[in-house]
């Protein structure tokens, strides 16, 4: 059933990029969790709380791109291994100090606005305003952080 109105087959590159976002968020999270247990360092405080606000907050999100996938009729990947293949976020080192680990976040953050703006771009040739929508919200929060 197409209840979208949409073809399944001109969204398969939109999915594919979805799963790129989504295997990317995942290791942006796991980067983040790892941040928030072993932050240290005069910025204590403030990162360990705001790493925690990130995480959360990626948790939401990892949460929506699948879904969105699942909303065109196609299928989120859901395997570390699949992450790990398509990620655009490299794994964090366990041992980085406070502003090497602040400057990972923002190069994570970096690379998920760039695939948010591809998303944005292929979802927009096949009029699917609802990827766009679910998208555009993201890159708009993550801007903001």
């Amino acid at each position: 059933m197409n209840y979208l109105g949409l073809d399944s087959k001109e969204l398969e590159g939109v999915a594919m990029h979805l799963n790129k976002l989504l295997a990317s968020y995942n290791i942006y999270y796991q980067n983040l969790r790892s941040f928030h247990w072993h932050v240290r360092g005069r910025s204590f405080f403030d990162l360990h709380n705001l790493f925690e606000q990130y995480y959360n907050e990626a948790k939401t999100q990892i949460d929506d791109i699948a879904e969105r996938i699942l909303t065109i009729d196609h299928k989120p990947d859901g395997s570390l291994h699949k992450y790990l293949d398509k990620t655009e976020i490299e794994e964090s080192k366990d041992l980085l100090n406070d502003e090497e680990m602040a400057r990972h976040v923002l190069h994570n953050q970096s690379e998920l606005i760039k695939l948010m703006r591809t998303i944005i771009k292929e979802a927009s040739k096949v009029e699917d305003e609802g990827t766009v929508d679910v998208i555009s919200g993201m890159l708009s929060q993550m801007e903001k952080n």
